[in-house]
């Protein structure tokens, strides 16, 4: 069995041991801070979440925060990253998270800061991604009656997280500062389970804010010691079903993976092959799923399926008996008509809670991980028949791609998704951004053994903190990341540069600008409706070398493809750089159509 890139695959038990052991309770630097009730009651609960495994706050400007703002910048376990703008930081926090798989904590000053925050928590609570937000907030006394910066913070995110709480104003008690810890140790645990997502603490403070010494936890520093944190509780393990039933022993099953950013990508692309293997079913490999970057030759892992989907007459021969969904249904539009058209039995395989039927087909939900899947089902006889008529129509489509794309001198975006998989590092971390650079990656990056992990903020779709995810992702790598984004999805969050000078690592930023939204030439609007170019196309007129400047951000505009696939093939190891590559939108969008409609002739 093919092992992939990089390091062996590891085996189920080996992974969730991984994944978990950075939140069993860990040793810590002893060191509370005792000047006054808030430095304390500040110091405790860094310092559980340090217990805890949490290694990132990311913290916005703020006087009402001031007591956690100085208790993580204190911590030596904790890195505090501090960025001006919420929204971004939000979506810079959004990215670590995704990038380490660690509950990340978000801190801001009351008022409206904290709404700044709701897009990233949103997706959060969407993509399932592990965020603890901290709003501070003055206390029940100074609400309602026009102090200033203060809101009604309770609640503040609704039902978009897992679990909402509001702290009692600190004292200086030891009863207090028992609930803070076991509180705090609950929110966290909640941030992975019963589903990872987001979790919201208000917490009030009353002056002084900053740590001067007044005397008001004189005798706590007898009653705490090392064994005030030694039986925090760690995060469950073993999430999902105990037990899965058998999957049918029908010839002609499909196996069709969603969107999946799993903490070891290589091992999940192995438990899908395996399953694949005992029961001979193909498999359709999303973009977004690491199926696609970890495929050895001889996997029936199958991409070109957009393509296949329009060719009715092939698509009747390929009719399934039974469909296994894994992590939701791909981005493809005409796959997903397919498979609504075909309505046939399907089970989704799922660890959330939520309905992931989009296509209200005969399904029916089955609660657990790939990895139990793969290993309970018995080895059993298949017949490859169904699967390699499959592998025929998917060598045939791949063929023609690549032979069309590779003749292609003309600046097409879906040719940069081309050559950015077969010429970037290998293991490179790749976001990339909703709307036409994610269809394009759907559409265009072949199944290939070079193991890119690939991110998008897929769980509410936006082009929202694009910019701001990708620096999360790529300061919390150990290699260069790349992001791959359109022109209006980069200038909605050019924010995000304000975090230049705090990246520890390097992202490249491949900029495709076809002046406007690429997506809505796809769209019946676009059709002969004077208001287009406007309301939807929106074009701009930004000189993004200006704008690179103005961050003190390299910049290269792309001069060919042999330019390009030069500068995506070495990739610098510090800093943010723009590869800016021009493209019109109009020629793509029908390049694009002409290219999947042949394409598809050839199935």
């Amino acid at each position: 069995m093919p092992r992939g890139v990089g390091a062996p695959r590891l085996q189920f038990e080996e992974v969730s041991s991984l994944i978990f052991e950075s939140f069993f309770p860990m040793k810590s630097v002893f060191n509370l801070d005792y000047r006054n009730t808030n430095s304390l009651w500040g110091s405790v609960l860094v310092e559980t979440l340090a217990r805890l495994g949490v290694t990132h706050a990311v913290i916005s400007p703020g006087s009402r925060s001031t007591p956690l703002t100085m208790a993580f910048a204190r911590h030596p376990g904790i890195e505090a990253i501090p960025l001006l703008d919420e929204r971004s930081a939000a979506f810079f926090a959004l990215g670590l998270a995704r990038q380490t798989h660690r509950p990340v904590v978000l801190l801001c000053t009351s008022g409206t800061a904290g709404a700044n925050y709701f897009p990233a928590v949103i997706e959060a609570q969407e993509s399932g991604v592990p965020l603890l937000v901290i709003t501070a907030d003055r206390p029940p006394e100074m609400r309602q009656c026009r102090s200033g910066q203060t809101i009604d913070q309770q609640k503040l995110f609704g039902d978009h997280v897992n679990f909402y709480h509001e702290l009692a104003v600190p004292e200086a008690s030891l009863r207090l500062l028992r609930y803070l810890r076991q509180t705090v140790a609950h929110a966290l645990e909640r941030t992975h389970w019963p589903v990872v997502g987001p979790v919201h603490l208000n917490a009030p403070f009353r002056d002084p804010l900053t740590p001067m010494e007044d005397g008001s936890t004189a005798g706590l520093k007898q009653k705490i010691d090392e064994t005030f944190f030694d039986q925090l509780a760690a995060l469950p393990v073993g999430l999902g079903a105990a037990s899965i039933p058998e999957l049918p022993h029908t010839k002609r099953g499909l196996i069709v993976t969603g969107p999946a950013q799993p903490a070891d990508a290589a091992n999940y692309a192995m438990m899908v092959e395996l399953l694949a293997l005992k029961t001979g079913w193909p498999v359709l490999a999303d973009s977004l799923s690491p199926l696609r970057s970890y495929s050895a030759p001889g996997q029936p892992f199958i991409s070109t399926y957009d393509c296949l989907a329009r060719k009715g007459k092939l698509m009747e021969k390929l009719r399934p008996e039974f469909v296994l969904s894994i992590g939701g249904w791909p981005i493809s539009k005409p796959l997903r008509a397919w498979l609504e058209q075909v309505d046939a039995p399907t089970w989704i395989l799922t660890e959330s809670t939520e309905n992931q039927d989009a296509l209200h087909g005969r399904a029916r939900t089955i609660h657990g991980r790939v990895e139990q899947l793969a290993e309970m089902l018995p080895e059993r006889e298949v017949d490859i028949a169904y699967c390699t008529d499959w592998a025929c129509a998917e060598a045939a489509v791949r063929k023609e791609l690549d032979r069309k794309l590779a003749g292609l001198k003309a600046m097409f975006e879906g040719k940069a998704v081309w050559i950015m998989a077969a010429r970037l590092p290998v293991r490179t971390p790749v976001f990339v951004a909703n709307s036409m650079p994610v269809r394009d990656l759907e559409y265009f990056w072949p199944a290939n053994n070079r193991g890119h992990v690939i991110y998008c903020n897929r769980g509410a779709n936006g082009i929202d903190g694009t910019l701001s995810t990708a620096l999360g992702v790529a300061h919390a790598s150990d290699q260069p990341a790349v992001l791959l984004t359109g022109d209006l999805a980069l200038l909605h969050d050019t924010n995000g540069f304000l975090s230049a000078p705090k990246l520890k690592g390097s992202l490249t930023i491949v900029l495709i600008n076809n002046n406007g939204g690429g997506i809505f030439e796809h769209l019946p609007v676009a059709q002969d409706n004077p208001q287009f170019e406007e309301f939807f196309a929106t074009p701009q007129q930004v000189d993004f070398r200006k704008l690179s400047s103005a961050y003190g951000v390299a910049y290269t505009l792309v001069r060919d493809w042999k330019h390009f696939s030069g500068l995506v093939g070495k990739l610098p190891k510090r800093g943010i750089r723009v590869l800016e590559v021009r493209t019109d939108r109009k020629a793509d969008a029908a390049l694009r159509k002409k290219l999947l409609q042949q394409g598809a002739s050839v199935g």
